[in-house]
């Protein structure tokens, strides 16, 4: 056998990764090689590598502090050539950095040059605008308002239970499976959240799938997270299993065909439940605009009601750190009432 066999129509070998063409072949001696050194590039492909290639500078370059300026200061805009949001920028910034890291491992530099320049990345507040963050009256209220949103809504009222009651994040709700729940008749219940299944798109899974299932974000892969759920999401989910069952692989929420639940699909039942629950006036807002809202609701009430940061923080799978910057204004609340029963016992202790 001679040239290289294309396996897009079935046979042995490396899987095609999400779905796309495959990116080995075999060569003469029926050895899996990259496709690259035993196909032709296609003209196509050439031309657009030969534009790169005439446009792009070399590694090296990057040794005069100018360049790296310049590189910067085009991770700050967007491609229109506005500036771009400071969250942005700060995403883009340390892949720069890696890649940096990565010239410097290959000896293509001798030592990462960000330091070369006097730049900063933008700040970013990542402190939460709580107008924004339903309370616990509205964040119940639009709950039991997606079970009016036909029988799609009513399959996926527990999973916005799950987001507020036990602050769970989208894409490890979705993942939620039964041998992950302990739901007594009576009582509080628990979830023992293992898995997140993020939507990343088919380009990007080895499985072809629009989802990716990895451990919990910041974790080891194997790391767990247990949120005990209070009576009411327990009651929720008994009844979701009761009426609609699971999934063969045990995942408690299911697409319309029986497939992983997209971010679309649940995003689309959220808006219209918004729409319905909300006044005029606040759907133009930006109030619980986004699923997460109830998510930032439920750590928010915990906090509110007195639960120590730091089991709060282990519920939630925040990082003390993070969530004294994200949730700040609530935990300073929570200080001036600190504050306040402290000065009451001293003044208690001094009329003694």
């Amino acid at each position: 056998m001679s040239g290289a066999v294309d396996r897009s129509g079935g046979g042995h070998g490396p899987p095609a990764r999400g779905g796309t063409r495959e990116r080995a072949a075999l060569d003469a001696e029926e050895k899996w090689q990259p496709r690259t050194e035993v196909e032709p590039i296609p003209d196509d492909i050439r031309a657009a590598l030969d534009w790169v290639a005439r446009k792009s500078l070399k590694v090296t370059d990057l040794e005069a502090p100018s360049v790296v300026r310049s590189a910067l200061h085009a991770l700050s805009l967007k491609l229109d050539g506005k500036a771009a949001a400071a969250n942005t920028v700060n995403r883009k910034v340390p892949v720069f950095s890696n890649a940096l890291r990565y010239a410097v491992e290959c000896e293509l530099l001798a030592k990462v040059p960000l330091d070369k320049v006097d730049w900063k990345a933008p700040e970013v507040d990542d402190e939460i605008d709580f107008r924004y963050v339903p309370g616990a009256d509205l964040a119940k209220r639009l709950v039991m308002g997606v079970a009016e949103q036909s029988e799609r809504g009513a399959h996926l009222k527990a999973f916005f239970g799950c987001l507020y009651y036990a602050a769970a994040r989208p894409a490890e709700a979705t993942a939620l499976a039964l041998p992950d729940c302990v739901l007594p008749e009576t009582g509080w219940g628990e979830l023992v959240l293992a898995r997140s299944t993020p939507r990343v798109g088919s380009a990007w899974t080895d499985t072809g799938e629009s989802f990716d299932s990895r451990g919990l974000k910041r974790r080891a892969r194997n790391a767990t997270r247990s949120v005990p759920i209070p009576p009411v999401l327990v009651r929720m989910l008994r009844e979701h299993i009761a009426t609609f069952g699971v999934a063969a692989d045990g995942r408690l929420f299911r697409a319309t065909q029986g497939g992983h639940l997209l971010s679309k699909e649940y995003g689309d039942i959220w808006k219209a439940a918004r729409l319905t629950v909300l006044t005029e006036a606040e759907a133009a807002t930006p109030l619980a605009e986004k699923p997460y809202s109830l998510r930032r609701a439920g750590v928010s009430l915990w906090l509110m009601s007195g639960v120590a940061p730091a089991e709060v923080a282990r519920r939630a799978g925040h990082s003390i750190a993070v969530l004294f910057r994200f949730y700040a204004k609530v935990i300073h609340g929570l200080q001036q009432q600190a504050n306040e029963q402290i000065e009451q016992a001293l003044a208690e202790a001094n009329d003694q």
